[in-house]
């Protein structure tokens, strides 16, 4: 079924197909990667961090493995300065894990997204509190691992409503090929510079939010409807607190779908800042693509919600919101790589 033919098809079938995109998401892994030099494999990244210390993570309670992700990653000791794979085989891990901030320069590397996964059920008013994975420590990489929280979603606008399935909390974290499954605040991207490529990210509000300083590389960002409210709900909630703030969200290519209508983001402070680069938007996203929902600052002269190049029946500009900007080449071109994020000198691998 082409693009098109989703957006005039019927709602129930519609849905069917959603649901077959998201099976064939789910079980999709590239742990062996081919000769298209845009995938960014596991043999890879192991490659490029240039270790073979590994420790091996398992539920079948073969020898050598240990059976929880939280013990493999206590077992690195404090300060550690030499890579470390923490290899998690497939299985669902029901468990909160943290990263923290003494234990860096850790791959956390699963079998594949649809494969490997961190599970576990929480909702709470602190978003920290919630979440099932929290990275707090530098020099972190993860790949092929599926993140999430699936507690019930709550009543809006109450303490039992953020479901956090991951917290990135500290500078130089990657992503491959992950998928983030919740549906109220998905992904925490908190602070420092980050980048994922080729992942999923699923929620329905504030999904993606946080102040940090992150480029999305070919992600598929999956819209979840949210019927107990009557306002839309936004994709991003970005929070840059100062124009010298170089904190923002950056998504080049991939594309936005899903059920229900959301915007692209809402502003979360008066610098807000994301831009979306020639990604494909369904009409998941409405007319008016940004918002300022619930922002107290008044003035919108300093947002910096802005699109280049998108495309779909949900990119049309006629009714975009009077203070979003549609980039000129020259205004996009500080977005356009992993530049934006000084990724020349901390990543272990893009394109």
């Amino acid at each position: 079924m082409s693009w098109s033919s989703f957006e005039d098809a019927p709602m129930i079938g519609r849905t069917l197909y959603v649901l077959l995109a998201i099976t064939i998401i789910s079980s999709f892994d590239v742990v062996l990667g081919g000769s298209n030099p845009s995938i960014l494999d596991a043999p890879t990244l192991t490659q490029k961090i240039g270790t073979n210390r590994t420790i091996k993570v398992g539920l079948s309670g073969q020898k050598g493995e240990i059976n929880s992700i939280q013990a493999a990653i206590d077992s690195v000791p404090d300060g550690n300065t030499n890579w470390v794979i923490i290899h998690v085989r497939r299985g669902v891990y029901r468990e909160k894990v943290t990263i923290p901030e003494k234990k860096p320069y850790i791959f956390l590397r699963g079998n594949g997204k649809g494969k490997t996964a961190i599970s576990w059920s929480h909702s709470s008013v602190d978003n920290t509190e919630s979440a099932t994975l929290k990275i707090l420590a530098p020099h972190v990489v993860v790949f092929g691992l599926s993140i999430k929280n699936d507690a019930p979603t709550g009543i809006a606008f109450s303490s039992q409503n953020q479901s956090v399935a991951a917290l990135v909390g500290a500078d130089m974290v990657s992503f491959y090929h992950c998928a983030f499954h919740s549906t109220h605040n998905t992904l925490f991207d908190y602070k420092g510079r980050h980048y994922y490529h080729n992942c999923y990210i699923q929620g329905s509000i504030d999904f993606i939010f946080g102040r940090a300083q992150s480029v999305f590389r070919n992600c598929e960002i999956f819209v979840v409807e949210d019927k107990r409210i009557e306002i839309h709900g936004s994709i991003t909630a970005q929070n840059r607190p100062a124009s010298n703030e170089g904190s923002g969200f950056v998504f080049l290519g991939g594309k936005v779908y899903g059920v229900g209508q959301v915007y692209l983001g809402r502003a979360k402070g008066a610098f807000s800042r994301v831009v979306f680069v020639k990604t494909y938007i369904s009409n998941t996203v409405v007319p008016e693509g940004w918002s300022i929902w619930r922002y107290d600052g008044g003035s919108t002269e300093n947002l910096y919600q802005a699109e280049y190049k998108c495309y779909g029946p949900g990119a049309a500009r006629d009714k975009r919101a009077k203070w979003a900007k549609q980039l000129t080449d020259k205004e996009v071109a500080p977005f356009l790589s992993i530049d934006f994020i000084n990724g020349k000198d901390w990543l272990p691998a893009w394109f």
